[in-house]
């Protein structure tokens, strides 16, 4: 893997930057690098992840894996920053990141900090199985147009390397043996566990806006079926419940919600709040899978899984 990442690195300076833009109606265009320009913000947080994590590798060559992830979310968010430009063609107004996104950077920079290589890594899947399986795809196909297709042609074969270690280090975190390292490890003390716990909430109510806002009002209108927007939501709920991962702590606490939520008494009663523990969105927290997928994915390695996540996002 870390041979693969060296070799497929790529410059923003690659893409033919010298063909036209297309003209777009003035609502598609605002859009379109209204979407190009929070994706750039996507980018960035998704390499803070990756940071936090070569930073706590003990491995040296999972650490370079990591390092090299950090360099490609930097070259997918100046990618980004650069179409917004490249579309921008009847300057209709200033653009700036979403609100949403911008008052949820600091909380998220806050937690990061705090946030264990295991925790890490469940956001990062999330987010990048909700970036690469449906946001990404949707937006290049609602474009419409060669420059974008060229970009993320580049941007989904790092996406592809990063979710293949994503699902990876998802075994590795629900290994018995990295919870018994855990366990025997020095354990945080009590003020620094209330700080955690106090800094992910706070990340948590932040997160409905942001999620809101910078990937789901997008898909709605990129993808207006919501087939991908399943799909990414069902994926993550597929590796949740592997045997291993569902007996870790935040996990389980995820799991709680969600079936209250789809319990018929106590999703009337609790629904709104759940709903915003979880981000917000019945698609974040319904059930998308069947009981005979749920079934099957548990028989399938994490390998399998990432397998079948990649080729969801080609479907």
């Amino acid at each position: 893997m870390l041979d693969k990442c060296r070799r497929d690195q790529w410059s923003v300076d690659d893409l033919d930057w010298s063909r036209p833009p297309p003209r777009l109606p003035a609502d598609k265009e605002e859009a379109v690098v209204q979407y190009f320009t929070d994706m750039s913000g996507i980018e960035r947080l998704a390499g803070a992840l990756f940071a936090v994590q070569a930073r706590k590798a003990t491995d040296p060559t999972l650490r370079a894996i990591f390092e090299s992830f950090v360099v490609d979310e930097e070259r997918h968010a100046v990618a980004a920053e650069r179409l917004a430009r490249y579309y921008d063609v009847q300057h209709l107004r200033p653009y700036a990141m979403s609100e949403a996104l911008v008052r949820f950077r600091p909380q998220f920079e806050g937690v990061v900090e705090l946030m264990g290589p295991d925790i890490a890594n469940g956001y990062i899947t999330a987010g990048e199985l909700l970036l690469d399986v449906a946001l990404l795809r949707s937006l290049d196909d609602y474009v419409g147009d060669a420059m974008s297709h060229q970009a993320m042609e580049l941007i989904n074969r790092d996406e592809s390397r990063h979710i293949a270690i994503d699902f990876h280090m998802t075994e590795v975190y629900a290994s018995d043996e990295y919870l018994e390292a855990k366990r025997r490890g020095p354990q945080p003390s009590l003020a620094a566990r209330v700080r955690g716990a106090a800094a992910l909430a706070q990340l948590m109510w932040y997160a409905k806006p942001f999620l809101e806002q910078v990937f789901l009002a997008p898909m709605d209108r990129t993808d207006p079926s919501g087939r991908r927007l399943r799909e990414a939501f069902k994926r993550m709920q597929l590796v949740s419940r592997k045997p291993t991962v569902a007996r870790l702590p935040f996990i389980r606490f995820m799991h709680r919600v969600q079936d209250l939520f789809n319990h018929p008494v106590a999703g009337r009663v609790l629904g709104p709040l759940l709903l915003r523990i979880a981000g917000g969105d019945a698609r974040a927290i319904g059930r998308q899978f069947s009981d005979a997928e749920l079934v099957r994915a548990r028989g399938m390695s994490f390998d399998e899984l990432a397998d079948e996540a990649l080729a969801a996002k080609q479907a």
